[in-house]
Order: structure tokens, then C-alpha cells, then sequence
């Protein structure tokens, strides 16, 4: 499905505005309510809307701290990855994996507490992991910017 101009502008307000009403989404982007909700269904059903979720503050809960860990493997059979994914996808605290290229194969974004919190996920999970040959964390100081929102 080719996206035209009034997908992208429906996209853009939809990924800045989740809960905006129909009535309200089609005046912004100049459609009749009903040509809005049968174009945003029709973007649903192509997979472009993955999901509709509430963004939560970290502060707030008590999670100020990001760390990103790169992680370098013994091996790269696919058994070796897979085994590693399945465990990493269990951690409550890894907000995001990565298989990368370059030096490290995966890049891990973690949320904490605190440093003392960090050391517990390192030492209850981390440590746990299978075919790690190698950690390096690095603790986000602070985070300048930070955007859900796809280019469209």
C-alpha cells in the first residue's frame, strides 16, 4: 500500500496524539469524520498502526536511569542467538535489544532506580545471560532528546 499526502499527515498527528478523537483528527488533517476513520482503519489493517500505547514517565516511576549495555557473544550460531534472545526478552528491566553490527553484537537499553539497582539486574540477569563473552555498560548522564515518532 503507497502512502499518500493525508496517510502521512493522519500518521504524524497519530504518533504525536494517540488519544485525539476522530472528529477532532479529521479537522486536523482536513477530511469528513467517516473518510478519516475509514483511512485510519484501512492504515491499521496494512500493519502501518502497529499499536496505540500511553508513554510513561520514568521519573515518575521511579526508574531515572538508563544504561545502555553492549554485549559481545561467544559465538554467532543461531542457536547462540536465539538462546541469548529468549533470555533477554525475560529481563522486566531491558526496554530494548538490538542486534547490531560493528563491534558488539547486541545493544541493550535498561532502565534503573539507581546505580545499586543497575549492579542487581547486572548481578540477578545480566550475568545469566548465555554465550556472553563480553559486557560494557555505559549510564545515560542525561537524556537530551527522545522521540517516539517515526519520519513520515
Amino acid at each position: 500500500m503507497d502512502l499518500d499526502a493525508t496517510d502521512r499527515r493522519l500518521l504524524k498527528v497519530l504518533q504525536r496524539q494517540g488519544r485525539i478523537s476522530n472528529a477532532d483528527l479529521s479537522e486536523r488533517v482536513n477530511l469528513s469524520p467517516s473518510a478519516c476513520h475509514r483511512r485510519v482503519q484501512r492504515l491499521e489493517k496494512a500493519g502501518f498502526i502497529r499499536d496505540y500505547v500511553a508513554l510513561l514517565d520514568p521519573r515518575k516511576l521511579g526508574r531515572p536511569t538508563t544504561v545502555f549495555v553492549e554485549i559481545t557473544l561467544r559465538g554467532q550460531a543461531d542457536e547462540t542467538l536465539e538462546s541469548f534472545e529468549k533470555a533477554v526478552a525475560r529481563i522486566p528491566d531491558v526496554l530494548e535489544c538490538h542486534l547490531m553490527a560493528g563491534s558488539a553484537d547486541y545493544l541493550l537499553k535498561i532502565v534503573a532506580e539507581d546505580s545499586e539497582d543497575f549492579a542487581r539486574i547486572h548481578r540477578q540477569y545480566l550475568t545469566r545471560l548465555p554465550g556472553v563473552a563480553q559486557m560494557q555498560s555505559s549510564f545515560a548522564l542525561r537524556t537530551v532528546f527522545k522521540t517516539t515518532a517515526l519520519p513520515v
